[in-house]
């Protein structure tokens, strides 16, 4: 039976040629990728670690991320996405492990194998997030760090997000978000909860298009990066 995920899978699947173009479909992405690489250095340093990309589609984060030194597994259920990534991966000589697998699949192969989980603007695009980050927190070593980002469901964030960034200014493909797929702050936390993490930081993200810039803000009114952790055995 087809799901919501399936029509997800297919639509990213199609752009997965423009993935890695700056000025293409996936422009927002290639604008705030430092900050985004930035906000997981800054708070557990990449170089040496083992990381997971989960929803890592055409490989701009996994790439950065093993640019600073880290082993990197990127795990996407598009497979013309994993396609496109291997071959950006291979032409820059980045040694990244690349799978067309899903996060419920892989938690039983190899739990507790991450220093670093990192699940980016993929949840607000799956049927059952909760699921993805229980996943996560199974992936996650005793002690080890974990990174959401997403956009937050009000009216700012459909003005902003949907309204401006899709249908206004056309940052993004129309029908990219589903506003009834956004994810509030205080559901990713109590999710991150139920599995065992412990929060550690919401912090909102800035995008200015004009400018082609983001920063942090305080307010996690649409954007925003959530920091976890798994604590340590025996806590």
């Amino acid at each position: 039976m087809s799901s919501d995920q399936d029509a997800e899978l297919a639509k990213f699947g199609r752009m997965a040629e423009r993935w890695w173009d700056p000025t293409g479909d996936m422009r927002p992405l290639h604008d705030i990728n430092p900050l985004r690489t930035d906000f997981i250095d800054t708070r557990a340093p990449l170089k040496g670690k083992r990381v997971l990309d989960v929803g890592c589609g055409a490989g701009l984060l996994a790439e950065a991320m093993a640019r600073r030194g880290a082993t990197v597994t990127g795990l996407d259920l598009a497979p013309e996405l994993i396609e496109a990534a291997r071959v950006h991966a291979r032409d820059s000589e980045l040694d990244i492990d690349y799978r067309c697998q899903s996060s419920r699949d892989l938690a039983i192969e190899m739990p507790g194998a991450f220093d670093i989980v990192v699940c980016y603007e993929m949840l607000e695009h799956v049927d059952e997030p909760d699921h993805v980050v229980d996943d996560c927190a199974l992936l996650s070593r005793a002690g080890g760090q974990l990174f959401f980002s997403t956009i937050n469901r009000n009216t700012k964030s459909w003005l902003l997000a949907i309204g401006a960034a899709e249908y206004l200014l056309n940052l993004l493909p129309r029908g990219t978000h589903d506003y009834d797929k956004l994810i509030r702050p205080g559901e990713l936390a109590r999710w991150c909860r139920h599995a065992g993490l412990e929060v550690a930081e919401v912090a909102g993200m800035h995008y200015n298009p004009l400018t082609r810039s983001a920063s942090l803000a305080q307010s996690p009114d649409v954007n925003y990066f959530l920091h976890a952790r798994r604590p340590e055995a025996g806590q």
